[in-house]
């Protein structure tokens, strides 16, 4: 399928790049005309990923989070977000509802938000060498009158 445009951001794992990241995210699917539903759902996808970076990647450090976006002759969109952290020991385990790796302050739902909210999401890993999630969501838009 064709790219349509395509876009590549790093920042640091600090908690004030979610939020910004997330603004990227939201003004770079604004070309298709989102509804709000769907705005909402891809933002917030986008900012459970980042913060798994933030959390559990790069614990008690910091380090770079690589994010790249792609729109599709389609009006799909796929994002990734990579770290380069501690990597993730199980995935299947780590996407179950509820299981975290981060405490009694985290509640472990980050990747079924994700789910919920994407049409297809994609997680590699490779312990001491990080993970890459890819978030895939159609975006259909508001209807054209």
């Amino acid at each position: 399928m064709k790219k349509q445009n395509e876009f590549k951001l790093t920042v640091e794992s600090k908690s004030i790049n979610e939020g910004f990241v997330r603004v990227v995210a939201s003004s770079f699917i604004a070309q298709l005309d989102p509804t709000l539903d769907e705005l909402t759902d891809f933002k917030t996808a986008v900012s459970e990923a980042v913060t798994n970076c933030i959390v559990h990647a790069y614990k008690e450090t910091c380090g770079k989070i690589y994010i790249t976006g792609v729109i599709f002759e389609d009006n799909t969109v796929r994002l990734t977000v990579r770290d380069r952290g501690c990597g993730i020991a199980d995935i299947s385990k780590a996407t179950q509802p509820l299981y975290t790796t981060g405490g009694s302050d985290r509640a472990g739902l980050g990747f079924t938000v994700m789910e919920s909210f994407c049409d297809n999401i994609k997680v590699r890993s490779s312990l001491g060498k990080g993970t890459s999630v890819t978030l895939t969501k159609k975006i259909e838009g508001r209807a054209k009158w």
